[in-house]
């Protein structure tokens, strides 16, 4: 790790990646701080601070403070996520879409189109409801609204407003994917977390010193973020090596084969994405039904509050889902089975073929059952240090997920930068000795 930091300042062109990458990231820090038109701050802030927790405090935790300060970025990044889910699962049920995707170049990026049409469309739903409900938050008679706006003017100013912002968070996410490095909404998501630590950090201190928490609970929540970090490191990090034995055949005077390999399977093939889309999903019709004047949508929208019994199942059953979801997109176990089978490779004990992709189908099935496990006992530990500690920010197993997955990401991507420089520069190496010679 240390090395790799060594050399990142050393390569003019990861350098330049990676101060393109922050330069992006700041533009998006500075966006966090701009207000919409048409609202009182002040009231504002009373509000939040005495909504701070549930479903305001889970979504201004994605936002990066935006949704807290109601500026052009409150919407987040959560309307593209959103829109990638629908589109994926529509692509894998509609076979029109599911040919378009398989063109190569000229798919992905009408797919990537139809996903930015998505991504608008509900920003516009987003923001509208956003817009109403706005219209009815205040504390004590001080309304959120300033005084003399005229509703539709400033529903308007609101939608366009928030659509923009979503529209220009998405434009720079694909810059940092293509022009920075990692993957640019990962890292938008990152940047908005980290972000929070340092007033999360002071809101505890300040808890801590008028005597509302005490030193037990400070140490305890301390231990258990720390235990979260290593549990989150292990499993991202742990595989499972599938022994494979490939078989001797003679190629004209040389023998090819008869070597031992192994074929890694992670435990969490989906990393950080199944929690991502889950939050997002359950985010959309909350905020819809927490800015509803009707009292049945108000308690379907209070069931899906983060810490609610019904929004904790719900979530446990996204995560599943998407677990197997993007396993099921990642590994083919046919495929890998054929592949194998071509190039003379078997698993010891297990007939090549269709016993191969049966034996890799059953593995894969249990490692992601325990990966499901793993993202679910992880996320679902806001709801235990709420109601147990009551812990004055929203720290959970999801951000702590995001956050070390996103870095360690960043991190191999950074490695792999570099073993592809260093071995392209071996070759230049080795011709210009053999033109020598």
């Amino acid at each position: 790790m240390i090395e790799v930091l060594k050399n990142v300042f050393r390569i003019e062109e990861l350098r330049r990646r990676i101060l393109f990458a922050l330069a992006m990231l700041v533009v998006f820090r500075i966006g966090a701080h701009i207000p919409i038109p048409g609202i009182d701050s002040k009231a504002l802030a009373e509000f939040f601070s005495s909504n701070s927790k549930g479903l305001l405090g889970h979504l201004d935790m994605f936002s990066g403070g935006a949704l807290r300060n109601m500026t052009i970025f409150a919407l987040g990044i959560m309307p593209y996520i959103t829109a990638s889910i629908v589109m994926q699962l529509l692509t894998a049920v509609f076979p029109f879409l599911e040919r378009i995707s398989k063109e190569g170049e000229a798919g992905r990026r009408k797919i990537t189109q139809y996903t930015r049409y998505g991504t608008i469309g509900l920003s516009i739903i987003q923001g509208f409801a956003i817009a109403v409900g706005l219209e009815s938050m205040g504390l004590g008679g001080n309304k959120v609204v300033l005084a003399g706006m005229n509703p539709w003017t400033f529903r308007f100013t609101t939608v366009m407003t928030l659509t923009a912002g979503t529209a220009f968070i998405m434009w720079v996410g694909e810059q940092i994917s293509e022009r920075g490095i990692g993957n640019g909404i990962s890292l938008i998501i990152f940047a908005g977390i980290v972000s929070s630590i340092p007033s999360a950090m002071f809101q505890t201190y300040m808890l801590f010193d008028t005597g509302d928490i005490t030193l037990f609970v400070v140490l305890l929540v301390a231990i258990i973020i720390v235990a979260v970090i290593g549990t989150v490191i292990y499993f991202e990090t742990a595989n499972r090596k599938i022994p494979i034995q490939y078989a001797r055949r003679q190629q004209g005077k040389r023998t090819i084969g008869g070597q031992f390999s192994h074929l890694p399977l992670k435990i969490n093939a989906s990393g950080v994405i199944p929690p991502i889309f889950a939050s997002s999903i359950l985010s959309f019709p909350a905020t819809l039904t927490s800015f509803a004047s009707s009292e049945w949508l108000q308690s379907i929208g209070n069931s899906l509050m983060p810490g609610q019994l019904f929004y904790n199942l719900i979530f446990v059953v996204l995560i599943f889902f998407f677990c197997f979801f993007y396993t099921a997109i990642q590994y083919n176990p046919m495929k890998i089975a054929e592949e194998l089978k071509r190039n003379g490779g078997f698993i010891p004990g297990i007939r090549p073929g269709p016993k191969t992709a049966e034996y890799l189908n059953l593995v894969l099935t249990r490692l992601t059952f325990g990966g499901a496990i793993y993202l679910s006992a992880i996320c679902v530990l806001p709801s235990i240090l709420y109601a147990w500690f009551n812990v004055p920010f929203f720290f959970g197993g999801t951000a702590v997920l995001i956050v070390v997955g996103v870095a360690m990401d960043t991190v191999s991507q950074i490695e792999t930068f570099l073993l592809n420089r260093n071995y392209d520069g071996f070759i230049k190496k080795s011709k210009k000795r053999r033109r020598q010679i």
